[in-house]
């Protein structure tokens, strides 16, 4: 395989300020012809929370958005990003060699729980996106749940009124999952760069 091949499968770290309107540096990953944010978003919207309402939550995994509230802060970073849609995330499983395996390869190396018979659930973050498992906040109660084994991030592709399409990683184990959900849960987002076309 030439070293162009081989290259081309790694994701390229570049860290950059995504737009002053926010007021961040985010780190951002190339993955095939894709750029996206590097870590969960951590921008506050109104209907977005830290896990347990615990700022170092938020530090760590970024913020839980309902999903009118991730396309508002995708669109918050200058009009350059925007909340991925379904096809956007299929193709990123798909260049992480599609979804019964993407999961191991797009979880970060470190921070996800151990599995249930004592093996790491962590990832081999093969092209940066390291993934981690921010849990999710439930639309019903406002409890939360599942931080640390599992992530959730939405997409911007409605699957029907009221529910939209989001993608689930686990430690548990190696494949993508894909569901739909009610809009008022609490996700994490990742955003993707707007390409011109």
């Amino acid at each position: 395989m030439s070293i162009g091949k081989t290259l081309g499968r790694v994701g390229i770290v570049l860290s950059v300020a995504v737009t002053v309107a926010i007021g961040q540096t985010l780190a951002i990953v190339k993955i095939g012809n894709q750029t996206w944010t590097k870590q969960n978003l951590n921008v506050k919207t109104q209907d977005s929370w830290c896990y347990e309402d615990d700022e170092s939550n938020c530090a760590e995994y970024g913020r839980l958005y309902t999903w009118e509230a991730a396309k508002e802060a995708c669109a918050s970073m200058g009009g350059k990003w925007r909340l991925p849609t379904k096809q956007d995330w299929d193709n990123l499983v798909g260049y992480a060699g599609g979804k019964d395996v993407a999961c191991k390869k797009l979880k970060s190396k470190t921070g996800w729980n151990d599995r249930k018979d004592g093996t790491s659930g962590n990832g081999t973050d093969d092209y940066g996106f390291s993934a981690l498992p921010g849990g999710g906040r439930y639309y019903s109660d406002g409890s939360f749940t599942n931080a640390g084994y599992y992530g959730f991030w939405w997409s911007a592709t409605e699957y029907d009124a009221g529910l939209a399409y989001g993608r689930g990683m686990g430690y548990d184990y190696d494949y993508v999952s894909e569901y739909s959900d009610d809009e008022s849960r609490g996700s994490s987002v990742r955003c993707v760069g707007v390409t011109k076309d």
